[in-house]
């Protein structure tokens, strides 16, 4: 009995993902905030990561593609908050807010 409450397979790293995905697509979409929307985007793309993680574990194990990938996102992702922080905080000099509805002038 314990031991199946702890077997944990391919679909739990799938649901998981799916919660964190619907997580961060909901606060971008409700979110005004500028920062909260980076940090649900940041979650909708964790819950990808975590997808690379599940396939290439449990479908992979010659290749490491899923790392490699989990690996470029590492890098590239704190690159992106980085640049994306320095952006919000130049926006939040100009404007002192950080509501998204006073930053009309971004729109295309």
């Amino acid at each position: 009995m314990l031991n199946s409450i702890f077997n944990i397979n391919l679909s739990h790293y799938l649901v998981l993902a799916f919660l964190l995905f619907l997580i961060g697509a909901f606060g971008a979409i409700v979110s005004k905030n500028v920062i909260k929307v980076l940090l649900s985007i940041e979650f909708m793309l964790t819950s990808v990561n975590i997808n690379f993680i599940a396939f290439a574990t449990y479908a992979d194990n010659i290749k490491f593609t899923g790392y490699v990938f989990n690996l470029f996102y590492i890098a590239i992702g704190s690159i992106e908050v980085a640049i994306a922080l320095i952006i919000f905080y130049l926006m939040y000099r100009e404007k002192k807010s950080v509501d998204m509805d006073k930053y009309k002038e971004l729109k295309g």
